[in-house]
């Protein structure tokens, strides 16, 4: 089972609160080869433990019933949900609780492939779920199991390429979905699509890679600048005017804009200021957020574009309760995920960035107060509690009210990119 968390979205219920304090409900993104989300793990966490301990049929219990509280078109915005699921809750028809179309059942690989698991597979597998083999290896009486699975999931991290070739050999001749958890670099990602792996779960596609003599590219910064200037209060028009003209993609969007039925000009627009005018403040904000965020994430998988929303809007609402500047936090979190989106190292962005020298130094990972909102979500992404226990004390704020922020930023992160 895995026990650590790439890229998740946790969800809060007060009214499904246990005694002891909060639920949470992490996903973890499964993507295909090309980088669209194929679907979610949903993990379940208790507390601020970074590892769930308990037994095992709880956990699943409770995992099921946060389903049904959050609601799973919520919990995966329609995507195939993966849960893990223990021999109570096959042959005990707990399961049923989820939309079969929208479910894929993972058998933990502590389950015995009994004759009453296995007749359980089979009547699940009638009813329209499908089954995955979770952190699979061959062992004696696994062939039933096999026979009924549409997914193997092989840990990376617990197995060599020896390991898996003759894992290959084992399932010749059986259709399921290989799925490869736990890749962490793109050397292992290219293992994986050579091997013929199709789905990649795993933390890849946040690690920049190593490039020399590679610097940020004119335009990227003009685009960075903007972003500043459009999270203020305020804009410089002549400015902001200035460095659209400098971006051919961003002057030909806001033309395009001009020319739709949103604005319905009657008439010519001689300049990009005039354009700007004609389109509206709070439009071009949109407009530019994305194409600027999309353009600096091409070629990257979008849910690195989705996390990159969420800790910009998560670190924006954190200002509320800690007196930093809301401005500023925005871009950290926007630009704390630059590096993968680029796959250049960190220290080769920040000399040119249009911030301030603590939020540069903010990007480079050091400890300072500025960035102790992102600290807390980069926990948060590990499933590390305890971590973010430790923030959420040293900067004294209440887990409640952060995760509050967060699950708002989700909300936003996921309304933003369907605008887009």
């Amino acid at each position: 089972m895995a026990t650590f968390v790439e890229s998740p979205v946790c969800y809060r219920s007060a009214e499904s609160e246990p005694a002891g304090g909060i639920r949470y409900v992490a996903r973890q993104p499964i993507l295909d080869l090309r980088g669209k989300v194929h679907g979610y793990e949903l993990l379940f966490r208790h507390g601020t433990e970074a590892v769930f301990g308990a037994d095992g049929d709880l956990a699943t219990r409770t995992m099921l019933d946060n389903t049904v509280l959050f609601g799973l078109e919520r919990l995966t915005s329609g995507s195939p949900a993966f849960i893990n699921c223990t021999a109570e809750s096959l042959t005990g028809n707990l399961v049923h609780v989820l939309p079969s179309g929208m479910t894929v059942l993972e058998i933990l690989e502590t389950i015995e492939p009994s004759r009453a698991v296995v007749n359980a597979c089979r009547r699940l597998k009638a009813a329209g779920y499908r089954l995955a083999l979770d952190d699979f290896t061959w062992r004696p009486g696994i062939e039933p199991l096999v026979e009924l699975a549409d997914y193997v999931k092989v840990d990376f991290a617990l197995t060599n390429a020896m390991d898996r070739r003759r894992l290959h050999e084992r399932l010749s001749g059986v259709t399921v979905a290989l799925v490869a958890e736990k890749v962490e670099t793109q050397d292992e990602f290219s293992h994986a699509r050579d091997e013929g792996f199709t789905l990649i779960q795993g933390y890849y596609f946040c690690r920049p890679m190593l490039m020399e003599n590679r610097e940020v590219p004119a335009n990227r910064l003009s685009q960075i600048e903007i972003l500043r200037l459009l999270r203020g209060d305020s804009i410089d028009l002549k400015k902001l005017a200035h460095l659209v003209k400098r971006d051919t993609s961003l002057t030909y969007r806001l033309l395009r804009l001009i020319n739709s039925p949103m604005c319905a000009m009657q008439r010519e627009v001689r300049s990009v200021q005039a354009a700007l005018i004609a389109v509206g403040e709070e439009t071009f904000r949109r407009l530019a957020t994305l194409a600027i965020t999309s353009e600096l994430n091409a070629g990257q998988p979008m849910e690195l574009l989705r996390m990159a929303f969420v800790r910009a809007r998560f670190c924006e609402l954190g200002t509320a309760l800690c007196g930093l500047d809301g401005t500023e936090q925005y871009l950290l979190g926007l630009l704390s995920l630059l590096p993968a989106m680029m796959r250049i190292p960190v220290k080769e962005l920040t000399p040119g960035l249009p911030l301030r020298e603590e939020i540069r130094r903010a990007l480079e990972g050091e400890a300072l107060p500025e960035r102790a909102l992102l600290c807390w979500l980069e926990g948060h992404e590990r499933g590390d509690w305890v971590a973010c226990d430790l923030v959420a004390e040293g900067i004294m704020l209440n887990m409640d009210d952060l995760q509050r922020c967060y699950e708002e930023a989700v909300e936003w992160a996921e309304a933003a990119l369907r605008f887009a």
